[in-house]
């Protein structure tokens, strides 16, 4: 299969041309808050695809983990990053890369929205929630638990 040629133009907002602004996923699959995105990128020949995520303020991806690895790429906006037992500031132009299996949720701040670009596999598995148990784990530190509760400002 050939690679076509392809250019997405800016159009401004944060969002490109011909390119539909989606819901992040589906209501009620799991616990998110104010995310969208949108699909700039995905060609068989590259098996990957490059995902456009932005969140309003205060809002945030779900907390989960998975077998495949991704890089996010922040454009736009602040805020705080949960990588494994870490919570770190994130800010435009920094690049965050997420190990397979690793905890993980990103929360713009409460003064601006978040923005990101998000690399993944074409063909990847399902995203895992963390259960009561590991739950429990994470919220047994204070900083992990001031991050999920939304306590924690970047």
């Amino acid at each position: 299969m050939a690679l076509r040629n392809l250019i997405r133009k800016f159009s401004g907002a944060f969002g490109w041309a011909e390119v539909e602004r989606m819901p992040y996923k589906e209501e009620g699959s799991a616990p998110f808050k104010a995310i969208s995105r949108q699909v700039l990128f995905a060609d068989p020949v590259f098996k990957c695809e490059l995902r456009y995520f932005e969140m309003e303020p205060g809002g945030y991806s779900t907390l989960e983990r998975h077998e495949h690895a991704h890089a996010v790429m922040i454009l736009r906006g602040r805020g705080l990053c949960l990588l494994d037992t870490e919570v770190r500031p994130v800010a435009s132009h920094d690049l965050v890369t997420i190990a397979p299996m690793t905890w993980h949720q990103f929360r713009a701040s409460e003064g601006e929205p978040l923005g990101f670009l998000c690399m993944v596999n074409a063909e990847r598995d399902r995203p895992l929630l963390p259960s009561e148990h590991e739950l429990k784990r994470l919220r047994a530190m204070p900083e992990i638990a001031a991050f999920l509760e939304g306590r924690s400002a970047p």
